[in-house]
């Protein structure tokens, strides 16, 4: 992984993905509220005359995060700016683009950037590159088996006491990825209903983290949710209180 350095000061990564689907239908998923929803994490867009002009995403725990989407060409690019993701760290530029490909398959692109005359801010740029490839998969998954459908998303995150091998727990589904970059595994969810589950560990030196991120599709989504929500953070809490 590497970040690129202009003389302008201008740093960026890039990351790119294939992912099946038409344009129209992969544009839909990265870049409308609910498409986003549906393999990332809670998203809005804010219009005016029937144009976005801002996208706000909810993270863990219920930070927001707002950009100011700057360039708009459906349904092929569009981008946007928002402030660092530490208080002093500069502003952050996210390039989104789709390129048609052969056999029914799109390219998404990301390019994430950033203005700096030192490398203080390089790991930033360094971790959003290693985090996109995990969101790429969830983004695979959905268009491969849930393209269109609703969706409803509940996650759980908790300090874990011990190593990040103390954290995984057995859940049922059909295991579709395990990864190291962070430790973690995606699943193929048949119950409660049909869906995806993200799990992960991240070592943060003095804490250790586990992550749950799930993402249910179909008319029954919202209510699968709400019916499940409850009974997953007693889950939670009695595993790693």
């Amino acid at each position: 992984m590497s970040v690129k350095k202009e003389a302008s000061g201008r740093r960026s990564i890039q990351v790119e993905v294939e992912i099946p689907g038409t344009p129209e239908e992969v544009w839909r998923a990265i870049a409308t509220g609910p498409g986003i929803s549906s393999w990332f994490a809670p998203a809005v867009f804010e219009e005016r005359d029937g144009t976005p002009v801002a996208l706000t995403t909810t993270l863990g725990a219920g930070m927001e995060f707002r950009a100011v989407v700057t360039a708009w060409d459906a349904p092929r690019r569009f981008v946007s700016e928002a402030n660092g993701w530490f208080p002093g760290s500069p502003p952050v530029a996210s390039e989104w683009t789709v390129e048609a490909r052969a056999g029914g398959v799109c390219v998404v692109r990301v390019v994430q950037s950033l203005f700096a005359s030192t490398d203080d801010w390089d790991d930033q740029l360094i971790g959003a590159e290693s985090g996109m490839p995990g969101a790429f998969r969830i983004l695979r998954l959905y268009l491969t088996h849930f393209r269109g459908q609703r969706s409803a998303f509940m996650q759980f995150m908790t300090p874990v006491a011990g190593t990040p091998a103390d954290a995984w727990a057995a859940l049922g589904g059909v295991v579709e990825d395990v990864d190291q970059t962070p430790p973690g595994a995606l699943l193929r969810l048949d119950r409660p209903a049909p869906g995806t589950a993200a799990l992960f560990t991240m070592d943060l030196g003095e804490t250790v983290m586990a992550a749950f991120s799930f993402y249910f599709y179909g008319d029954q989504a919202a209510a699968t949710v709400a019916r499940e929500q409850p009974r997953w953070q007693a889950w939670v809490q009695e595993r790693f209180a």
